[in-house]
């Protein structure tokens, strides 16, 4: 092993990436951990022998995140599991998951901020590991991101009896900050997913009250296909590697062929309105799902 670099072995959704870095404070772990999907704290040991996977040296803290998540990307895209930009919430009472998708700032953690007040559990808060490859007959949510990033102000406004202070960071993450969600990310069994649905949060008057509206199977696929690519199209704060060219020529034909799937037999939605009216448009579509029982030739 070179000088200066140790081996670290990093847990995700029960599969395991060793790593070979230079220049990782423990600190450094500590905080990566909760934006890694799948990893739980304590999820990244220090090991002996060679890593698989040699970061460059002199990487800041945020590029060591992107590039180990990217990594990941690779690993769980070889078992037939994508890692979604989705916030994934468990259903009370043990039910299914739904699948909350939607770029940044479009009200995904508003509309989970909805549904955790009702009772659902957050499973994961940025990107969910969607496990398609292990011969059920469903989708699984496997593993998340316990990192629950939300900006002050659209909290405060759609969200009032939480009492956030003014004062502070424009982001900040709610599941570091005790008794602001009833329900804390913990270890969890695989949870099947019963519902997807891209979100648009908008406060004008004019906004459409939350009702669900089903994409094609078309225009579907390409909003999977964005979604599940969303830890290959990080950009580095310093060098010139591009994290996309991490994913081979087989690995984008194993991602497409689950995107197809996903987008055939999952039905992909949409709602534009306020929080909560989504929320109760996504409970009633819930609770009313129905899944073909295969989801194909895996």
């Amino acid at each position: 092993m070179s000088a200066g670099y140790r081996c670290y072995v990093v847990s995700s959704a029960g599969r395991t990436l060793t790593v070979r870095a230079a220049g990782v404070p423990a600190a450094w772990w500590e905080r990566i951990v909760r934006h890694l999907p799948g990893v739980a704290a304590g999820g990244v040991t220090e090991a002996t022998g060679a890593g698989a996977v040699v970061l460059p040296a002199g990487l800041g803290e945020g590029d060591v995140r992107r590039c180990v998540n990217a990594q990941l990307h690779v690993l769980h895209l070889a078992h037939g599991a994508l890692c979604v930009h989705a916030v994934a919430l468990q259903h009370p009472g043990g039910g299914g998951a739904v699948l909350l998708l939607g770029g940044h700032g479009a009200g995904k953690s508003l509309v989970a901020l909805a549904l955790a007040g009702r009772g659902w559990q957050v499973l994961a808060g940025d990107v969910a590991v969607v496990d398609c490859g292990r011969g059920q007959d469903r989708p699984l949510v496997v593993g998340g991101t316990s990192a629950f990033i939300v900006r002050r102000a659209p909290v405060r406004r759609w969200f009032p009896g939480l009492q956030l202070p003014a004062d502070g960071p424009a982001r900040l993450d709610l599941a570091a900050c005790g008794g602001l969600l009833e329900r804390q990310m913990a270890p969890w069994s695989p949870v099947t997913v019963v519902a997807a649905v891209v979100v648009d949060v908008d406060g004008d008057p004019q906004a459409g009250n939350g009702v669900l509206n089903e994409l094609d199977t078309h225009t579907a696929a390409n909003v999977w296909w964005r979604a599940s690519g969303h830890l290959l199209d990080r950009l580095l704060d310093d060098g010139e590697q591009a994290l996309r060219r991490l994913e081979d020529v087989a690995g984008s034909r194993r991602r497409l062929a689950q995107v197809r799937r996903l987008a055939e037999y999952l039905p992909l939605h949409t709602a534009w309105g306020a929080p909560q009216p989504i929320a109760t448009h996504i409970e009633a579509l819930v609770q009313s799902a129905v899944l073909p029982a295969d989801l194909g030739g895996r």
